[in-house]
């Protein structure tokens, strides 16, 4: 473990704990309160950063779920990411350089798609995600390592229509940060370390996060969220028709002359179509 006075010397900051990460990041971000943006974090870790930002912007906060996709033998080495929606992206290079076969990319799909269902469940408690359009949106994570991660998000919401997105991390690689500038509107950073060496380095406090955690925060923050000790929604389960309309018989025939969005045609466990990123 590198010191906080060798890290000192390197010339980047070092964060308390993700809370302190989160106001010194929102100082920086002030400026973008008069475009009242939305705040998505990015679960875990990057909650507890996002909810500093979204109360200093007094922003509305919610989360983006999405969920890096690991080398076989490796889960720590990210050679992509996979977004709530099905965006994913893959370094390509990164892959070849580890031996993946398709085989074992399918089967790590397969897994964290499963996971991400279930922390869309655990977190969003059937609540439908925010809608973005033609909002700044404000993308907050704990650290940008590879940046796959915030790249699936970035084409997420840019697949929903925001109209301007901004990535926000405490500290970040110069890699991550130049292959999200391609993408986003704009990118801040606190810190940029040399090397960088494990985004946990360059905090005191960089306990794992609980989901427990999470909801805390996300209910102090407003969030609808389970209660305690109440199980998450079942996915399957129909959902409570918005208000004003009355519950649809799923027996009965469907008007052909009715609008359908093309997305409820899309299978939800199926990616879309998979985005490469040079290496």
């Amino acid at each position: 473990m590198i010191g906080r006075a060798a890290r000192a010397r390197m010339g980047a900051m070092v964060f308390q704990d993700r809370a302190h990460a989160g106001r010194e990041l929102a100082a920086q971000l002030l400026d973008l309160a008069r475009e009242r943006p939305i705040v998505l974090a990015l679960p875990r870790g990057g909650v507890p950063v996002g909810v500093e930002v979204a109360r200093a912007l007094r922003a509305p906060l919610d989360v983006l779920m999405v969920r890096k996709l690991g080398a076989p033998h490796n889960p720590e080495l990210a050679v992509g990411a996979l977004a709530e929606d099905g965006t994913a992206v893959l370094d390509a290079e990164s892959a070849r350089y580890v031996g993946m076969t398709q085989t074992q990319f399918e089967r790590i799909v397969e897994r964290e798609t499963r996971e991400l269902h279930r922390r869309i469940e655990r977190f969003r408690d059937g609540r439908e995600p925010p809608d973005v359009r033609g909002r700044t949106v404000v993308l907050v994570d704990d650290g940008l390592a590879t940046g796959l991660s915030d790249l699936a998000a970035v084409r997420a919401l840019r697949g929903r229509g925001a109209a301007r997105i901004v990535v926000a991390a405490p500290v970040g690689s110069r890699e991550a940060l130049a292959l999200l500038r391609e993408e986003a509107d704009e990118v801040v950073c606190l810190t940029i370390p040399r090397e960088l060496l494990g985004v946990g380095r360059w905090y005191e406090d960089f306990h794992a996060v609980p989901d427990e955690e999470v909801l805390a925060l996300l209910s102090a923050a407003g969030v609808r969220v389970p209660p305690p000790g109440e199980a998450p929604r079942d996915p399957e389960a129909p959902r409570d028709p918005p208000p004003g309309e009355s519950p649809r018989d799923p027996e009965a025939p469907r008007d052909p002359e009715a609008p359908r969005d093309p997305e409820s045609r899309r299978d939800p466990e199926a990616p879309r179509e998979l985005d490469e990123v040079e290496g």
